[in-house]
């Protein structure tokens, strides 16, 4: 799959629930992980949890699972990599608190 589709299909699947505020980073040149980044905000724990769940049984059925996926547990920030777009989920205060907007732009 190329990059440019696997960003469209990680924004299709967390908009599909209703994830909020989705912001991609193209971080090419910046990060050697991966080529974007893609931050959304989910409004509770279960909320973050479900879009990571949605995005990891959706993307294994085009046999493109993620590598891994932390954060689970606690459900204020998960993270789902897929490779060469990772998939950052958090609740509005990690978000604020972190801010990966600024840190990566």
């Amino acid at each position: 799959m190329q990059v440019q589709e696997l960003h469209d299909f990680i924004v299709d699947k967390i908009d599909d629930i209703k994830a909020q505020d989705i912001v991609t980073i193209d971080v090419r040149g910046k990060s050697s992980i991966t080529d974007f980044m893609v931050i959304c905000t989910g409004t509770s724990n279960r909320h973050v949890v479900s879009v990571a769940d949605h995005v990891n049984k959706e993307s294994k059925l085009i046999d493109f699972p993620p590598f891994g996926i932390s954060g689970e547990k606690e459900g204020q920030w998960v993270i789902v990599d897929m490779g060469n777009v990772m998939l950052h989920i958090m609740q509005e205060d990690a978000r604020e608190l972190y801010q990966l907007e600024k840190l990566w732009s």
